[in-house]
C-alpha cells in the first residue's frame, strides 16, 4: 500500500510466483482495503493468507491498527531498510511505489517499525510537543538577538543572556516607538513560551512517577546529563529495549554509526547515517553536551541526589559511563577533533550505556 492523506494505491503480489494479481487506487479507508482483499479472494485459493504493509510516514499507526481490527495483517515498514532498484528512481509514481512495497513485503527485504501501545503513544506525543515548544523558544531567542544586532546593539554586560540583567538591558535600549513595540512582542512571546515549558516539565515529572516509567527513568537519571525530560523521551520513544540484541544494534538504530563508502583497497568512513529515531538521537546529543561539562570524575550534589535510593550496581555503572564519556570527549578534543565530532562519538557510546541499563546488562 502506498498511502497518502486522501488515497491509497494498492498492489497485490503472489509471493511464490511474483505475479501481480491485482492493482487499484481507493480512498484512505481501511474498509476499502478489506473490500479489495475480498475481491482478490475470489480469484485465488480461498485459504490464501494476505499480508499488507506500507512505509512509515506522517500517517503514523492509525491505518495499521484499523486494518488489524478488521482482520488484515499489516506491517509498517521502515523506508531506510527497504530494497529499491535504480529503475524505480527513473520512473516514480504511486503505482510504482505500491509495486516496490509489495515486492519488499513478499521477499522480506525490510524491517518492521515497532508499534507502541496506547499509553506509550499518548505520553510520546506529549513529550514531543514539549520539544516543539523548546524549538519555538529557541527561534524567539534568535529573533530577539538578531533584532538588537541589526540596529547596532550588542549585549556585553555578561557572558550569559536571558537573565534579569539582560532583560533590563533590553528595556533600557533607546529604540523608536515601532521598534520598541516589535521587541516587546518578542519578549512577551518568550515569557509565554517559558511559562508553558515549565508547565510541561511539571506534567512530565508527574508522569515519570507512573509505575510504568518510574524505575527505568530513575535509573537513566543516574547518568550525568540525563534529566527527567530526557529520560522520559528515551523511554517512551523506544519502549521495548529487548528488541535490540546488542548495544551496537541500538546505536545503529539511532543513526549514530558512521556511514561507509568503500571500494577495493580504499576504505572511507563518512558522517553518521542519521537513520532511525531522530528524536532520541537529538536528545542524546543534548545530554552529552551537558555531560561533557565539568571535571572528570567529579559528582555534583544534584547527581548524588538523583542516585539516592538506586541499586549500588546501577550507581557504579552510571559513574563509569559518565567518567568514560568525559574522558573520551576531552581526549578527542585534545587530539584536534571538531567538537561536534567528539559530541557525536560520545553520544554513540552513551546509547550503548543506556541499552545496558534498560536491559540489565550492567
Amino acid at each position: 500500500m502506498d498511502v497518502h492523506k486522501a488515497s491509497i494505491s494498492l498492489c497485490a503480489l503472489d509471493d511464490e510466483t511474483g505475479e501481480i494479481i491485482g492493482e487499484t487506487k481507493c480512498a484512505n479507508d481501511p474498509k476499502l482495503v478489506v473490500k479489495f482483499v475480498k475481491t482478490l479472494k475470489k480469484k485465488v485459493d480461498a485459504e490464501t493468507t494476505f499480508r499488507s504493509g506500507y512505509e512509515a510516514g506522517c500517517l503514523g499507526y492509525a491505518l495499521c491498527k484499523g486494518l488489524t481490527k478488521l482482520g488484515i495483517s499489516c506491517d509498517i515498514m521502515a523506508p531506510t531498510t527497504m530494497y529499491n532498484s535504480s529503475k524505480h528512481k527513473m520512473v516514480k509514481n504511486d503505482r510504482m511505489d505500491a509495486k516496490m512495497i509489495a515486492r519488499n513485503l513478499a521477499s522480506g527485504t525490510y524491517k518492521s517499525v515497532y508499534i507502541p501501545d496506547e499509553e506509550d503513544l499518548d505520553v510520546k506525543e506529549y513529550v514531543r510537543m514539549r520539544k516543539d515548544f523548546i524549538l519555538a523558544l529557541k527561534k524567539i531567542k534568535q529573533e530577539i538577538g538578531a533584532l538588537t544586532l541589526r540596529h547596532g546593539y550588542s549585549y556585553s554586560l555578561g557572558k550569559s543572556r536571558w537573565t534579569i540583567a539582560y532583560f533590563k538591558w533590553l528595556d533600557d535600549l533607546p529604540l523608536s516607538r515601532m521598534l520598541r513595540m516589535t521587541l516587546d512582542e518578542y519578549v512577551i512571546q518568550y515569557e509565554e513560551l517559558t511559562k508553558k515549558i515549565k508547565r510541561f516539565d511539571q506534567q512530565i515529572e508527574e508522569l515519570s512517577h507512573n509505575v510504568r516509567f518510574e524505575e527505568p527513568v530513575q535509573k537513566l537519571r543516574c547518568i550525568k546529563g540525563i534529566d527527567t525530560s530526557a529520560g522520559m523521551t528515551i523511554q517512551v520513544e523506544i519502549s521495548d529495549f529487548s528488541r535490540f540484541p546488542t548495544a551496537q544494534a541500538f546505536s545503529s538504530y539511532l543513526g549514530l554509526t558512521p556511514s561507509e563508502h568503500s571500494s577495493g583497497e580504499h576504505t572511507r568512513n563518512g558522517a553518521i547515517t542519521k537513520q532511525g529515531n531522530r528524536t532520541v538521537r537529538s536528545t542524546l546529543i543534548e545530554c552529552v553536551n551537558s555531560l561533557a561539562k565539568g571535571k572528570v570524575g567529579h559528582k555534583s550534589k544534584r547527581i548524588n541526589a538523583r542516585q539516592k535510593g538506586q541499586p549500588a550496581r546501577i550507581i557504579s555503572y552510571a559513574d563509569q559511563a559518565t567518567e568514560r564519556l568525559q574522558r573520551k570527549f576531552y581526549r578527542m578534543i585534545d587530539s584536534g577533533k571538531p567538537r561536534n565530532v567528539a559530541i557525536t562519538a560520545a553520544a554513540r557510546e552513551l546509547a550503548c550505556f543506556i541499552w545496558g541499563i534498560e536491559t540489565n546488562n550492567v
